[in-house]
């Protein structure tokens, strides 16, 4: 019973760390917001952090931080793993070798970016950042609250698209 005690006061005490750095709003001029990612490639996108925040594809991620004012030339670096799915076929978990080589064969073929790109000028209505990921291993970000595909967003390009045969350089 003192065991159960000692958990979950340290799962109570861990969420309080967790709520309590997405509420620092204000903090040394910075103000906590959502992190988004929308992916418009076929490639899968495992996972992806801005200026060392993680985000999230399925859903808002507490937390990246913006500057209360916006200033020209902000920049954020962003870095992601994406999946080309080049792997074969799932073997199945019956025989635990082949499973294994097709696990080192997926996970190898995952592949690193990174890059740092100009965030747009924003005033005092923000809603964190949405960062799209876009063929070519390229990406925008925006700081708008209105949704993807409304009438004002300012990233048009759409979802699913194909990668070209040659990307510009």
């Amino acid at each position: 019973m003192m065991r159960i005690g000692k958990v979950l006061r340290s799962l109570v005490l861990g969420g309080l760390l967790i709520i309590s750095g997405c509420s620092q709003a204000n903090s040394d001029g910075y103000t906590a917001g959502d992190l988004r990612g929308v992916n418009h490639t076929e490639q899968g996108i495992n996972h992806f952090s801005v200026n060392g925040y993680g985000g999230s594809l399925s859903g808002n991620t507490c937390c990246v931080m913006l500057p209360n004012k916006w200033y020209q030339g902000m920049q954020a670096k962003i870095e992601w793993e994406t999946d080309p799915k080049t792997a074969p076929p799932f073997p199945g978990y019956q025989d635990r070798d082949k499973y294994e080589a097709w696990e080192k064969q997926v996970t190898g073929s995952f592949q690193q970016h990174s890059t740092v790109v100009v965030i747009p000028a924003y005033d005092k209505e923000r809603c964190g950042m949405t960062v799209h990921f876009l063929t070519c291993n390229r990406v925008k970000v925006t700081t708008v609250c209105e949704g993807f595909g409304t009438p004002n967003y300012p990233i048009k390009e759409p979802l699913h698209m194909k990668e070209p045969a040659t990307c510009p350089k």
